[in-house]
């Protein structure tokens, strides 16, 4: 009869299920997540924070985040950062704005086109950190300036104004458009205020109907945007080279990794994501303005580090992006539920950043074995 500790090799230490935990990037974000909820149910919970109003608007503040911190979180863990992401939101709404107000194009047109040029900036981004060997950082903080100069330029330029409203009206009718601005589910969120489960309006226009008639397609891009993301990296070989690319992008080239051509396609992907932020941000509000996504590049990177990334690349998780982004969420909203400051907001956003950064960096000397 065989022995089955025979098959044991003595030289390999067993880590412990506590380690393993430890350095699980999303730890520090669930944490965060249930610090998060226990604080506003205890000091905001009877402010309508919690009912299906609530949950509907810190989820879409929530989901705003989430979308932009899905494309930073892939393309920091391929090692690199995109400081033009919000300039880029500003810079894909304007464009959506020009070519459907201004010069009269179908607004799917609008749509399309921006998508392409967005993407082939993106593409720009990456060509040249990859060709000259630029830091990141500082390739994308010139096109941050070079956008948002765009975007204020164009519009003072063409209508003399940096507002350009009438996108709704554009929008009436297209078949593209409902994509990044309508809702889902309005048949069952009737079924419900039928039941009583939810709210209905009492009186006016609305009587009888219930307060929340339906998802929004901003919450359904950024679930849809995290669920796509978290297989890629976690299921596929491309996420694995996406890994292995921000990790030792040397050693990678050696095993055979396209390092150049995924640090480029994540820049796209970046930049992918800021358009259909920027997309359902216009379709929603019916205008376009030069001072959208100001520091949302910060919001982003932020999420991501809460999240558990590594600023130094090779190390993150999508999900802990996502949960970064509705600590955000929540956190923002949830001051105004608990009678709070607003601008409190930004005092919280450096505080958990500094603490998130402590935290990662703990964990990633128990990684690497440093003291």
């Amino acid at each position: 009869m065989s022995n089955p500790d025979a098959t044991v090799d003595e030289r390999i230490k067993e880590t412990s299920k506590l380690r393993k935990a430890l350095i699980r990037p999303e730890l520090g974000a669930i944490v965060g997540t249930i610090a998060v909820f226990a604080f506003f149910i205890i000091f905001a919970g009877d402010s309508g924070m919690f009912n299906a109003q609530g949950v509907l608007n810190w989820s879409t503040v929530s989901a705003q985040f989430m979308i932009i911190a899905v494309g930073a979180c892939m393309l920091m863990i391929a090692g690199e950062f995109d400081l033009s992401v919000g300039s880029m939101i500003g810079f894909a709404g304007m464009s959506i704005a020009i070519i459907s107000v201004t010069l009269g194009w179908p607004i799917w047109v609008a749509i399309i086109l921006t998508f392409v040029l967005c993407i082939a900036i993106g593409a720009l981004n990456g060509i040249i950190v990859v060709r000259t060997g630029l830091p990141s950082f500082i390739v994308t903080l010139a096109f941050l300036f070079i956008l948002r100069g765009f975007t204020i330029f164009f519009p003072q330029l063409i209508e003399r104004r940096t507002i350009i409203g009438g996108i709704s009206e554009a929008a009436e009718g297209d078949w593209l458009a409902p994509l990044f601005g309508g809702k889902v589910g309005g048949g069952f969120f009737i079924w419900l205020g039928d039941l009583g489960v939810i709210e209905v309006f009492s009186r006016g226009t609305r009587a009888g109907q219930p307060v929340v008639d339906g998802i929004p397609m901003l919450i359904i891009w950024a679930l849809g945007l995290v669920a796509i993301a978290h297989i890629i990296l976690t299921r596929t070989q491309f996420g694995n080279w996406i890994f292995a690319a921000g990790g030792d992008a040397q050693a990678a080239r050696y095993v055979g990794v396209p390092v150049n051509r995924v640090k480029i396609q994540m820049f796209m992907f970046t930049a992918f994501c800021a358009c259909v932020f920027a997309t359902c941000q216009v379709i929603e509000f019916g205008s376009a303005g030069a001072d959208r996504g100001l520091l949302k590049e910060f919001e982003a990177i932020i999420a991501v580090v809460i999240g558990g990334a590594l600023l130094t690349g090779g190390y993150g998780s999508v999900i802990g992006a996502a949960l970064g982004a509705l600590i955000f969420g929540v956190v923002q909203q949830g001051l105004f539920f608990a009678g709070v400051e607003s601008s409190l907001f930004r005092v919280f956003l450096g505080v958990i950043l500094l603490f998130a950064v402590i935290l990662n960096t703990y964990i990633r000397r128990i990684i690497t074995g440093e003291r």
